[in-house]
């Protein structure tokens, strides 16, 4: 899961002073993709021939080794490889990154190390060794065992081979994650259920259930296919929610589902505001001082990245997060949580008091979206639903 920047940001009004700084996770990019998809608007690149993988991950390690002074001594819990298409490295690559990881950073001993990976005949192969590399947790993008519905997504894989990958993934890895899509092109109710249940046939620990939507930039965007409509899709999500439940699965996030404690724990960071570090061609860091909140942004272009790390600036933009962003920061993360979150977290990693957003929690209770004690503050059924409209109320 990647970040975005926000806008450059108006003077503070109040100073950052930051207590304790929160857990800090990893994130590693790996842009190139075999094909782009048409519904894709992440930093992912087509790969014409062979990709440049060992000089792009000497560029990584370098790009790590320039951000030590920003993280120095802090540990690191959880640990992402994210794209593009990871499972296009080799498991030599993969384990060449960790071990360089390890040796420059505190790496916690229970870190959590996902590797996404699509369920092509060459990625397969390889799952072994991106175990033997120290991955413990592999998330497989399957997104439908429809072959209609995977080629009018444009995904270059078969609803038998995503099976087969499955299979293979389960011989080696106990922790793993199945990435599904819903309100797909001229989809029905029927068939969305269908996905679901072939999914759960395998019993996976952990199940991603994604609606399809036209993001800006994109294939589908400029090229509008044919969608179910808002009802259509509402009973698709509803029906999703209600079989997943039935199976054991807690709706932990807006389209996270898992098995008890098989949550995503670097998701889980991100959505409780906790810092990470990005490398890698477009990569994005969210990082806290005693002081200040920065983000930055990596270079987008792979070419230009590699080039860029080699002459130390690896850095597109950065900017500090001034203190009228940080709480519509915060709550856009956290209200994801169906659970919501600590009432004290609040104050933890914003470093602001929780009276700072007093009328804004008020107006949302007022209006069904938000429920709240002295202990937890969590979105309603109403609030899950309708989220776009409970966080416009936090926009200062």
């Amino acid at each position: 899961m990647t970040a975005h920047p926000l806008q450059p940001v108006a003077l503070k009004s109040q100073a950052v002073n930051f207590q304790a700084l929160p857990p800090l996770s990893l994130y590693i990019h790996i842009p190139w993709c075999v094909r782009k998809c048409p519904y894709c608007d992440f930093n992912s690149h087509e790969a014409h021939g062979s990709v440049p993988e060992k000089e792009y991950v000497a560029a990584l390690v370098r790009d790590l080794e320039l951000a030590l002074p920003l993280i120095w001594g802090r540990k690191v819990y959880t640990v992402f490889f994210g794209g593009g298409t990871p499972s296009m490295l080799s498991g030599e690559s993969v384990a060449e990154i960790l071990r360089n990881v390890r040796m420059l950073l505190p790496l916690d001993l229970g870190a959590e190390i996902t590797l996404e990976a699509n369920p092509g005949t060459v990625e397969m192969g390889r799952f072994a060794a991106y175990r033997d590399a120290g991955v413990n947790r592999l998330s497989l993008g399957i997104q439908s065992f429809n072959d209609v519905h995977l080629r009018a997504l444009g995904r270059i894989h078969s609803a038998d081979e995503a099976r087969r990958a499955i299979e293979i993934a389960q011989r080696h890895f106990d922790n793993i994650n199945l990435d599904l899509m819903y309100a797909l092109p001229k989809q029905s109710l029927e068939q969305a259920l269908q996905d679901v249940q072939a999914a759960l046939a395998f019993a996976p620990q952990h199940l991603s259930c994604y609606h399809l939507t036209l993001e800006p930039n994109t294939l589908f965007h400029r090229n509008p296919p044919s969608l179910p409509d808002d009802d259509a899709s509402s009973d698709m999500q509803g029906s999703i929610e209600e079989l997943l439940a039935a199976h054991g699965y807690q709706h932990y996030e807006t389209s996270a589902f898992a098995l008890p404690k098989r949550q995503s724990r670097h998701n889980l960071n991100y959505w409780q505001f906790g810092d990470y570090l990005g490398i890698g061609a477009g990569a994005h860091s969210k990082l806290s001082f005693h002081d200040k909140v920065i983000r930055q942004a990596r270079h987008r272009q792979p070419q230009a990245y590699m080039e860029q790390v080699a002459k130390g600036t690896p850095l597109q933009s950065e900017h500090e997060v001034g203190c009228d962003e940080l709480a519509f920061e915060f709550m856009m993360n956290a209200l994801r949580l169906n659970q919501g979150f600590d009432s004290v977290l609040f104050q933890e990693r914003t470093s602001l008091p929780l009276l700072n957003i007093r009328r804004e929690l008020e107006e949302a209770e007022r209006r069904g979206l938000l429920v709240r004690d002295h202990q937890r503050i969590a979105p309603t059924r109403l609030g899950q639903r309708f989220l776009n409209d409970l966080l416009e109320i936090f926009i200062r």
